[in-house]
């Protein structure tokens, strides 16, 4: 700053002359001055906000059991500029963290935690980064339980290397040893790939329980058309569950069984009204790239709290768009397949305590009309994609889950892979049934083999879909005997971790960790 003052100082004599000569010159070096403080006003902007971060982190350590560690092992850096982003993501939403690089993470600190976050680069064919040196050493070498541990790993790497995300996966099988329990299955990043790195955030906005945490980056949406929208539960005990249809001109599109689609939400037109209305603002002025005020509130994170409403009363409309966020992103499992003719999604509508619709599920399924573009990336999904080989296929999942397994059944009954067994859980039969009809024509047709429901709410006694599984513990394990993979999808906070320990009750921990390290134990929760 001392140097810019200086520069300025030094830039006056420049006006004195320009008061002398004609009127034009003196129009231009006054805008030059304008732009020249302006750009001064924005570096200063910036060496702030920088001080401000670097010292919101800063003081973040040492907060005790209640703290989430963020623990990163780097070897260019990359590691570590995305540990101290998930730590600014966390703090502002409210959490404390601890970050470390991962030789100074001990025994005796992972003991203490109860949740940690890993972030960890690979090197060469699958090696450890200089900084985890220590940790390999003295911690992964020890025989340590930690059951009281919950994590989640984000892994990068070159996925032209051999062992893509090596020592991601080194560590995830170390914690699952100790009996630590991971809270999502590891985020594999190859070269930086902006689609997995919203993947974690997206993990990161569940965790600090923040749906409207910011995306790092905007995925670069393209523009499909809402063309099919239809209740699946009507009559449910629970929330609302739309099958939806996108669709686009565009030749070509591809994905695969597993993969994502990310979402791009819009505010209703209500609550746009509602803004307006609070801040005495008319929707209709034309802001400077020629679009409309109310056009331009459509993807930006609109306060509610009447505090924040009024923090921005009296600004003008150019004031208040910049301080506005965008919306964030929201990612959904593809339920189709190209052949189908469109994107298809299962979304149950989510509620914020105040009673207001959640910012996707409320666009998708209520507030945007049919024929309306839709904001949508395609994602690949490589850590759920099916099976390479024609393999028995083990399909588990609750509720909206049935999405990822429909997209994975079409793909084998497309290919003729006809083993396949599908446990499926929801609330009732009656109501919660999802695509029952389809289901009962591949059983007929022999796509499904095996089809075992755990309807909750139909009988006295709670079952739930790990109660199915314990019931049926021998085939399954005849099943994997025979080679079968195991693929689930749904919950990441009810459903997931107890199926998980069924199948450890049933496989031991040696054969569930030897299904997972062979890729025949994949999960897609959220």
């Amino acid at each position: 700053m001392n140097h810019l003052l200086a520069a300025f100082i030094l830039f006056i004599p420049g006006l004195t002359y320009a008061a002398t000569v004609h009127h034009t010159h003196l129009m231009s070096a006054v805008a030059v001055v304008a732009l020249y403080l302006a750009f001064c006003g924005w570096i200063f902007w910036r060496h702030q906000q920088k001080s401000a971060q670097s010292s919101l982190i800063n003081r973040q350590v040492n907060t005790g059991e209640q703290s989430i560690l963020i623990a990163y092992a780097s070897q260019t850096g990359n590691a570590e500029q995305l540990a101290q982003k998930t730590a600014e993501s966390l703090i502002q939403a409210g959490l404390n963290v601890e970050v470390r690089v991962l030789s100074a993470v001990d025994l005796s600190m992972l003991q203490r935690v109860k949740c940690a976050l890993f972030v960890v680069s690979t090197t060469g064919e699958g090696d450890a980064p200089d900084n985890a040196g220590d940790f390999l050493q003295h911690v992964m070498l020890a025989d340590v339980r930690l059951p009281q541990l919950e994590y989640g790993i984000l892994a990068l790497g070159d996925i032209s290397y051999r062992y893509f995300c090596g020592f991601g996966h080194t560590l995830d099988t170390w914690l699952q040893h100790t009996h630590a329990t991971s809270k999502f299955d590891m985020v594999e990043v190859d070269r930086s790939d902006e689609g997995a790195l919203r993947h974690w955030q997206y993990q990161l906005s569940v965790l600090a329980q923040d749906t409207e945490m910011v995306d790092w980056k905007t995925p670069e949406y393209q523009y499909w058309q809402l063309s099919a929208r239809t209740l699946l539960n009507s009559g449910s005990a629970g929330a609302p569950v739309y099958h939806l249809k996108l669709t686009t001109h565009q030749q070509a599109m591809h994905w695969q069984a597993g993969d994502i689609v990310e979402i791009g939400p819009q505010n209703s037109q209500a609550s746009i009204d509602i803004f307006l209305k609070q801040l005495k603002l008319d929707g209709a002025l034309m802001m400077d790239d020629g679009v409309t005020l109310q056009q331009a509130l459509q993807s930006k994170l609109l306060p509610h709290e009447a505090v924040d409403v009024e923090r921005l009363e009296r600004l003008s409309p150019e004031a208040i768009l910049p301080m506005l966020k965008t919306l964030p992103h929201r990612e959904y499992s593809i339920a189709s397949m190209p052949q189908d003719g469109g994107l298809e999604l299962v979304i149950r509508q989510t509620h914020y305590p105040d009673g207001r619709l959640g910012i996707g599920s409320g666009w998708l399924t209520q507030f945007a009309a049919l024929q309306q573009p839709i904001a949508v990336r395609i994602r690949e999904n490589a850590a759920f994609h099916p099976p390479a080989q024609d393999i028995p296929l083990i399909l588990i999942g609750n509720g909206t889950g049935i999405a990822g397994l429909r997209a994975h059944l079409k793909a084998r009954a497309q290919l003729a892979h006809q083993r396949n067994w599908l446990i499926f859980g929801e609330r009732n039969a009656a109501h919660d049934f999802y695509f029952k009809t389809e289901l009962e024509q591949w059983q007929q047709q022999g796509i499904l083999t095996r089809l075992d429901t755990a309807f909750s709410r139909d009988q006295s006694t709670r079952v739930y879909v790990q109660d199915v599984m314990n019931t049926v513990a021998l085939d399954i394990a005849q099943w994997v005997k025979e080679g079968a993979a195991i693929y689930v999808c749904g919950s990441a906070s009810g459903m997931a971790p107890a199926v998980h320990q069924a199948l450890m009750s049933t496989l031991g921990e040696d054969g569930l960790s030897a299904l997972q390290t062979s890729g025949r134990y994949r999960r897609d929760v959220y």
